[in-house]
C-alpha cells in the first residue's frame, strides 16, 4: 500500500485540534498504521518530510520486522513526531 504523502501533509497542515489528530487520521486514512511519538525517539532518523509542527517518517511493516523506509511505495504506515512550538 502506498502512503499518499500529499494528502497526509494537507491533513497535518489543517489539523487545528491536535487532541483529535489521531482519531481523525485513522478515520481519513484507514489501513495506514500511525505511530505518534516524541521527536527524541526519532533522533537518529532523518524525517521523510517535515510539516508545521510534525516530522513524518515512513514505516515499512511488510516483513516480520518493522523498519523506517524512504520509499512511499513500501510504506505501510507513518510515524509522526510532534515538535513542541
Amino acid at each position: 500500500m502506498a502512503v499518499d504523502i500529499q494528502l497526509i501533509g494537507v491533513f497535518l497542515e489543517g489539523c487545528a485540534d491536535r487532541s483529535q489528530m489521531v482519531p481523525e487520521f485513522r478515520k481519513r486514512f484507514p489501513g495506514i498504521a500511525l505511530i505518534r511519538c516524541d521527536p527524541y525517539d526519532m533522533s537518529e532518523e532523518i524525517p521523510f518530510r517535515s510539516f508545521s509542527g510534525f516530522d513524518l517518517y515512513l514505516v515499512d511493516g511488510r516483513d516480520h520486522c518493522v523498519k523506517i523506509t524512504r520509499d512511499p511505495l513500501d510504506a505501510t504506515g507513518v510515524v509522526l513526531a510532534e515538535r513542541r512550538q
